[in-house]
């Protein structure tokens, strides 16, 4: 077997999960596959560093004294802000020798200050997308999924993204089997989907500031499949449709309809992943009615159909759609 080095660069401000988190997961892969992982962590000067947290970490050594790693790790956090000259020239010329990139949160904020995801596709923390977009023209910026794999270059959305991210990694090298040991030694789902939104419905909308609305906004998530039309949504809310549209719009951000729209494809997709139902009940359980109109909104949505989507994200063998 292959020993695969994995350096970790540290610096001050850094996050103290996108460090710990990754970490953990390769460390248990090891402790599994003796062997598989050789883990360094590394700050420019190799003192200790302050993570934004307060912890103070202490590195392995230097990166002037670190070699060519298969994986460099890059986490994000606070010191990503005003990235340090030094460590971008760092990475800058000890990068593209890593046979795989990788970053955690803001950690894509680096790397691309460095010119590495230039001409790459990427993401990061949702609230950051937009920065790193205007920034970085030459990269292509996606703040939807949690985790993008792009050749070489793996990065990865906010904090826990990270640890999905490092299982995917796992799995790839050294298989199933592996990653889900270490995914249920750390209590955690072996695979969210790369291409699971950053948000649920509920989080990417503004929470209402009033009772009833918020009532409507958890009614919605927990009854997808009922009449979800802006006149029931009304008499739930015991307002006017048009009232009840407007209201609903300037408290969270998005219209009835997109919110509803949301949920429902937000529900479809988990219950293609975590269970074994057949389209046509994921369709009706979800609020669509027909997988005909399922499929329409994966594909306006996702651009694939819902029988495609199960075939790559559904960890576990399922039973042939009805």
């Amino acid at each position: 077997m292959t020993q695969r080095t994995v350096l970790v660069v540290l610096f001050d401000g850094v996050q103290s999960l996108d460090v710990t988190g990754p970490v953990e997961v390769f460390s248990g892969a090891e402790t599994h596959t003796p062997g598989s992982y050789r883990i360094r962590t590394a700050s420019l000067d190799g003192a200790a560093v302050r993570t934004s947290s307060g912890l103070t970490v202490v590195p392995d050594l230097a990166l002037a004294d670190a070699s060519d790693p298969h994986t460099l790790l890059v986490p994000g956090g606070q010191g990503t802000r005003r990235p340090d000259p030094e460590l971008v020239a760092w990475l800058r010329a000890h990068g593209p020798r890593a046979e795989r990139l990788v970053s955690v949160c803001t950690g894509a904020v680096l790397l691309a200050a460095a010119g590495l995801l230039d001409g790459h596709r990427a993401t990061t923390h949702w609230a950051y997308c937009e920065t790193l977009a205007r920034d970085h023209p030459a990269v292509e910026v996606d703040p939807d999924p949690i985790y993008v794999r792009d050749g070489h270059v793996a990065t990865s959305a906010g904090v826990t993204s990270g640890i999905d991210l490092a299982l995917a990694l796992v799995e790839e090298d050294l298989g199933r089997d592996v990653a889900l040991t270490v995914a249920r030694h750390l209590v955690v789902f072996l695979r969210r989907p790369g291409n699971q939104a950053q948000f649920s419905a509920q989080l990417a909308a503004q929470t209402a500031q009033r009772a009833p609305l918020r009532e409507v906004q958890q009614w919605i998530t927990e009854h997808p499949d009922d009449d979800l039309s802006v006149e029931a949504l009304a008499a739930r809310a015991a307002l006017s449709p048009r009232h009840f549209a407007r209201a609903f719009q300037a408290e969270t951000g998005t219209t009835p309809g997109r919110y509803v729209d949301r949920v429902r494809l937000e529900h479809a997709r988990r219950l293609l992943e975590d269970t074994a139902d057949g389209v046509e009940e994921v369709s009706r359980t979800s609020g669509y009615g027909t997988p005909e109109a399922m499929r329409r909104a994966f594909l306006k949505a996702l651009g694939t159909a819902p029988a495609e989507y199960r075939l790559r994200f559904s960890p576990t063998p399922v039973r042939r759609s009805r």
